[in-house]
């Protein structure tokens, strides 16, 4: 069912962005993959093609709050393989500070890389999703139904995240494409500056977010998980 079909995923060199462009390697798509660093694209395909050598994968250097280098990016896939299937929309950051110490471009970079660069991936590949009639996931956060302290700016980027996405499922299911959005709880991933350590292994890790994607999208075309929670079985105590 997906085997040659063409997938963008954003923010796809590390964490969970990764997980999910091996998984989908694995399944036979044509992964693209964009990061805002070119020596970390560069890592990321070393790594995925040591796995995958027949595979088809593309990088690309982009900033998702740029809709230009976003509109490049889609400009890309077309001139390499074609219209896009399938958008994962995943590229993220976060400051956490009290609101007293939050800078304004702290909360610039949040917002418009939680937010905006998600409006950007899909109005830049809409027109794909209607002729393919794909389907669109976007990596929101259990931060985006739940506000903690120090995570004004995060909690902000991820309630409208949550917000906007089924918004965008209302309006554009009419044209069959399937909108999810993915809310994680704590995942192992190399986000706000960690370092992936033996004593993660009780979160979430990347590959299941794959396994969660790829189990979406052989899900039968009658059937949408709009919105899913996921959360680490068992949290240390």
């Amino acid at each position: 069912m997906i085997r040659d079909k063409i997938v963008l995923i954003t923010g796809g060199s590390k964490g969970i962005g990764l997980g999910i462009a091996e998984t989908l390697l694995s399944e036979g798509m044509k992964v693209a993959i964009t990061g805002r660093n070119i020596q970390s694209l560069e890592e990321a395909r070393a790594y995925l093609i040591s796995r995958y050598p027949e595979g088809h994968l593309l990088i690309i250097k982009a900033d998702v709050c740029q809709k230009e280098q976003m509109e490049k990016t889609v400009h890309d896939i077309h001139q390499t393989w074609g219209e896009i299937h399938t958008v994962i929309a995943n590229a993220g950051v976060g400051h956490f500070s009290s609101v007293e110490d939050l800078t304004d471009a702290q909360w610039h970079d949040t917002i418009n890389t939680n937010l905006t660069g998600v409006y950007y991936t899909i109005k830049t590949s809409l027109e794909d999703l209607k002729a393919t009639k794909g389907y669109l996931i976007t990596i929101a956060s259990l931060a985006g139904t739940n506000f903690f302290a120090s995570a004004s700016a995060y909690n902000a980027s991820k309630f409208g995240l949550v917000g906007f996405t089924q918004a965008v499922m209302l309006d554009l299911r009419k044209y069959g494409i399937k909108v999810t959005t993915i809310m994680p709880g704590s995942v192992t991933s190399y986000f706000n500056g960690h370092t992936p350590a033996p004593e993660d292994e009780w979160k979430i890790q990347p590959e299941d977010i794959g396994q969660m994607v790829r189990d979406l999208l052989f899900m039968h075309p009658r059937t949408l998980p709009s919105k899913i929670e996921v959360r680490p079985t068992l949290p240390p105590k």
